[in-house]
């Protein structure tokens, strides 16, 4: 055990990081491989591949995913936000050369593949674009004649240019929210707000005209759901209160995507409402404890950048969750750390690594520790 007077990097961090928000990580992490494993054999069988194909894949993901969540949640705010810049500047290229040369699945080209492994550049912008934007707009608040604002929004409409193209309409919403949310913290007018959120369904609406595969969706939503959607929906009747039991479920027998974009189904059938609930119930813990904690950090950097990543991550949760009872059109998104995919889980470990550091406790002890060392 460490004792509180280790002044070590991981000394002070195991003093000062949120241990509930940690151990909520981990354990949806846990969980996630867990149902991972219950889903992913049938999906493997029905497009010819070994049963434990993606559980060796999504153990080999899950050992890095969570150094990287630990390693970042140790960074302080400058460190974060150059790796952020860097990063966001890498993703952006990728996410362009996606379109370019990458692979098309289902009508879409977000994928980019080497040495037998597919990366989807999209998800490491979401926690990349709240950091650098977080900053931009804080140098507005905080600097003389600096239109952080204006870069903030020059930079999501590069990113939503590019999702578009691809297309990826719920990224493209998750991007949207988080610059919208980002400008409500920093003081931008409510009027200028109210205008954005305004023209929101005019831009679903254009979507809906211009893109196929959008109109599609939402024509079988109104329709009652398409197939996958209707094998989701009778995975909860199934399933009852308690499911029918670990590996006793069917409806991964039948939906292509039981293991990513319809866990949350395999969760039911198998576990039944109770437990898809305590899940609801975690991920809701996190999104609460996540904004206690960004209020009560230090600097207006740390409160918008930590609060839109906290409101990135229940939201994502919450678009999964909400297509998988057909309340909104499927949008193809996985469920934070509980979904297979390795781009997926390196995202939420991005995400949740930089909460963590973002809300740790900053004493005036440590404060002058780190001067020391300097």
């Amino acid at each position: 055990m460490l004792d509180r007077t280790d002044r070590s990097l991981v000394g002070i961090w195991w003093w000062t990081v949120d241990k509930w928000l940690l151990a909520s990580a981990m354990l949806l992490m846990t969980l996630g491989m867990i149902l991972v494993m219950a889903a992913s054999p049938a999906v493997a069988s029905l497009i010819n591949l070994p049963s434990e194909h993606f559980i060796v894949r999504q153990i080999i993901y899950l050992v890095p995913a969570l150094l990287i969540m630990l390693s970042v949640s140790m960074l302080e705010p400058r460190p974060i936000r150059v790796l952020s810049l860097i990063g966001l500047i890498a993703v952006i290229g990728l996410m362009f050369l996606a379109i370019v040369k990458g692979n098309e699945i289902k009508g879409a080209t977000r994928w980019i593949s080497f040495a037998g492994f597919t990366l989807q550049p999209s998800e490491l912008a979401k926690p990349f674009f709240a950091i650098v934007s977080a900053w931009l707009l804080t140098l507005w608040r905080e600097g003389q004649d600096f239109p952080g604002w204006a870069y903030a929004t020059g930079l999501a409409a590069v990113i939503v240019t590019i999702l578009v193209g691809q297309p990826d309409i719920g990224m493209t919403v998750l991007i949207l929210v988080t610059w919208g949310f980002q400008m409500f913290l920093a003081g931008m007018p409510m009027l200028f707000v109210i205008s954005a959120a305004g023209l929101t369904p005019l831009g679903f609406f254009i979507a809906y005209l211009n893109l196929p595969h959008v109109q599609l969706r939402v024509d079988k939503f109104f329709e009652g759901g398409s197939w996958q959607v209707e094998r989701a929906k009778e995975s909860f009747a199934e399933g009852g209160y308690f499911g029918v039991g670990p590996g006793d479920g069917i409806v991964k027998l039948h939906l292509p995507d039981a293991h990513s974009d319809f866990i949350f189904a395999v969760a039911a059938e198998e576990y039944g409402a109770i437990a898809c609930l305590a899940l609801l119930g975690l991920y809701g813990f996190v999104i609460v404890r996540g904004f206690a904690r960004a209020l009560s950090g230090e600097g207006l950097f740390c409160l918008i950048a930590s609060a839109s990543l906290v409101m990135q991550f229940g939201v994502q949760a919450s678009i999964h969750m909400a297509s998988s009872v057909n309340l909104i059109p499927t949008k193809g998104m996985t469920l934070p750390f509980i979904s297979y995919g390795g781009s997926s889980l390196l995202a939420s470990s991005i995400t949740m690594g930089v909460i963590l550091a973002l809300t740790r406790k900053r004493t005036t002890v440590d404060h002058f520790s780190d001067r020391g060392r300097a």
